[in-house]
C-alpha cells in the first residue's frame, strides 16, 4: 500500500512538473541583466521539469547545494528550474550556502536576479558575473546538450561548436538515448552541434 501511495504521489508530482514547464514558457523573466543568461536560465526550465533527476545532480554535485533542498524547491515549491540553478550557482560563486540565496530570493524576487546579485557584490557586466555565466557551459557539457555561445563566451571557450541559435525548436528535448550530434544523452533545443560531454560522472 505504502508504495502505491509513493507511486502516486511521484506521478502527481512529475505532471505537475510537466505543467508547470509550459507556465515557465509564459511570463518568466529572470532579470539577470544579461540578455544571454536569461535566454539559457528559460531553457533549464524545459531541461530540468522534463529531465529533474540529471538537473538535480548537478546542483548537488557541482554547486554544493542539498538534495532535499533542490527537489523540495522543484516540487514543494514548485521554483523555476532556473531560478534554482542560478541561486544555488551565486551563492557558490559568494562562498555562501545556497538556502542563503533561495531565502533573499524568496523575499525579494520582484527585484528580479540583477539586483540581487549586485546586493551580494556580483554586479551584471563585472568579472565575478562572467565567471558565474561562463560556470553555466559546463552545465549543459555534462547534461550533454547544446548551447550557444556569445561572443564573450567565445574567448573563453575558442573553436568549440555552437549549439543552436535560440532555444526551442522541433527536436528541442530529445530525450535520454537518442542520437544526434555530439556527445550526450539530451541534445535539447534544436538540436545543434554543441559538444556535450556526456554523463554527469561527478560523485555525490
Amino acid at each position: 500500500m505504502r508504495h502505491l501511495i509513493a507511486t502516486a504521489l511521484l506521478a502527481a508530482a512529475l505532471a505537475a512538473g510537466s505543467a508547470r514547464a509550459q507556465d515557465f514558457s509564459i511570463g518568466w523573466n529572470p532579470r539577470s541583466g544579461d540578455v544571454w543568461v536569461d535566454t539559457w536560465l528559460g531553457d533549464m526550465n524545459r531541461y530540468g521539469s522534463r529531465y529533474r533527476d540529471p538537473f538535480v545532480d548537478e546542483l548537488v554535485r557541482h554547486h554544493s547545494a542539498p538534495r532535499e533542498l533542490v527537489v523540495d524547491l522543484l516540487t514543494r515549491r514548485r521554483w523555476a528550474p532556473g531560478d534554482i540553478y542560478f541561486a544555488c550557482a551565486l551563492a557558490r560563486q559568494i562562498g555562501r550556502p545556497c538556502r542563503h540565496v533561495v531565502d533573499i530570493w524568496e523575499r525579494d524576487h520582484a527585484q528580479g536576479w540583477g539586483a540581487i546579485a549586485k546586493r551580494m557584490g556580483i554586479k551584471p557586466g563585472s568579472p565575478e558575473f562572467h565567471r558565474l555565466k561562463r560556470g553555466m557551459v559546463p552545465s549543459y557539457d555534462r547534461w550533454g546538450r547544446p548551447i550557444r555561445l556569445d561572443a564573450q563566451l567565445e574567448r573563453d571557450f575558442p573553436g568549440r561548436g555552437k549549439g543552436p541559435k535560440h532555444p526551442g525548436g522541433p527536436d528541442r528535448d530529445r530525450g535520454p538515448g537518442h542520437p544526434g550530434k555530439g556527445k550526450g544523452h539530451d541534445h535539447g533545443p534544436g538540436h545543434g552541434g554543441g559538444k556535450g560531454q556526456g554523463k554527469d560522472k561527478g560523485k555525490d
